[in-house]
């Protein structure tokens, strides 16, 4: 079974209704909303437009177009390896969870992957909303103890000559993969390139793919 579709898995079997049931973290988020809601405190609807906000306009596109200029620009590309802080900031990118970034390149030889040991920290500012699997218990600590195996759930198999590097995100780094450009890309333009990266991609749990422009 894999980490995406059972991010909470455990012993039990499927016919326990109890595991429908939502996290203690879940039920604890929505009562402390409605609670606030109900005291005039915040609005139901603004807290709706910041979601879309994240998991549509800002979703992965923002990291997205930053894969896609490094693909298509040399310079670009070495600027973002090096201090990528300065060289995402005239996109207008770094919110206050995309700071202090540090991107991760890809390549045939070494293959990155991260993950938040501690808690989720992750850069929203740049890739959205984390997915559930990445704030999971069986992601966080089976991410670092066996990387190749978490990979494969994934669908993702490595050729044994490739090197895996784990890096751990903390409140102070958050991390970026910069996933390797597919086979069969070289004659798009940077904007089709960029519909090309998936949010997965950038975590590094995902290599980019041709063939799954339309599954983005």
């Amino acid at each position: 079974m894999s980490l995406q579709e059972h991010p909470h898995h455990h012993a039990h079997g499927a016919g326990h209704g109890h595991s429908l049931v939502p996290s203690d973290p879940a039920l604890r988020t929505k009562a402390l909303e409605s609670l606030l809601t109900e005291k005039g405190l915040v609005d139901p609807a603004a807290i709706d437009a910041w979601i879309d906000a994240y998991e549509r306009r800002i979703g992965p596109r923002r990291g997205a177009a930053i894969v896609a200029r490094a693909w298509v620009d040399a310079d670009f590309k070495r600027r973002l390896l090096q201090d990528a802080n300065a060289a995402i900031a005239p996109f207008g990118f770094l919110g206050r969870e995309a700071q202090h970034v540090v991107v991760l390149e890809n390549t045939a030889a070494i293959h990155n992957m991260i993950v938040c040991t501690l808690c989720s920290c992750y850069p929203w500012g740049l890739l959205g909303l984390p997915p559930r699997w990445y704030k999971a218990a069986p992601y966080r600590a089976r991410a670092v103890i066996d990387p190749r195996g978490v990979l494969r759930e994934f669908g993702l198999e490595l050729d044994e000559a490739t090197e895996v590097r784990v890096w751990d995100s903390t409140a102070e780094i958050r991390y970026m993969v910069l996933p390797q450009r597919p086979e069969g890309s070289e004659h798009m333009t940077e904007e089709q390139l960029a519909e090309l990266v998936t949010r997965d991609s950038m975590i590094g749990v995902a290599q980019v793919q041709v063939a799954k422009a339309a599954a983005r």
